[in-house]
């Protein structure tokens, strides 16, 4: 199984749960860890079990032809956020997948550095699956993007 290195200690990722691994990862330096948050520059606010926030700030290269935020943007924070609060609540040994990812938009956002906030929370998880909801905020608590996810749990291998 793959390992993880922090403080010169490898750890067998399949022994940790959702949250110690979520965790192990976040305290890792940014730049060591090859993801999605990397490539837009999430960071993380909060990691708690059954919620996560993370935050992007907006810039030129998530335009959309029109020249605000690509609504991807806001679909990938919130797959991110709500994904993650299912993974938070995992045993050692299982992931997930997202199965399903429903979007609602709100408001379009400008890329001069705003700063985008996501919070996702679980609904409900079960033995094979898990729902959770999530919310995008712009700096002024303007709700930009809302969604929720079903996941498919199953053993890793």
């Amino acid at each position: 199984m793959t390992t993880a290195q922090d403080s010169n200690v490898i750890t067998d990722l399949a022994q940790m749960s959702g949250l110690q691994l979520l965790r192990a990862m976040s305290a890792l330096p940014h730049d060591q860890v090859p993801s999605i948050g990397r490539l837009l520059g999430m960071s993380v606010l909060e990691l708690e079990e059954g919620r996560v926030s993370l935050a992007v700030e907006t810039r030129p290269d998530f335009a959309n032809p029109l020249g605000t935020v690509h609504g991807g943007i806001c679909a990938t924070l919130l797959d991110s956020v709500m994904g993650t609060a299912v993974h938070t609540t995992l045993a050692p040994g299982f992931g997930y997948s997202t199965l399903e990812l429903k979007v609602n938009f709100i408001r379009s956002v400008a890329t001069d550095g705003q700063r985008l906030t996501a919070t996702g929370t679980t609904v409900h998880v079960g033995r094979r699956t898990a729902t959770a909801e999530g919310r995008v905020l712009d700096e002024r608590g303007k709700l930009v993007a809302h969604g929720t996810t079903t996941c498919v749990i199953s053993p890793l291998s």
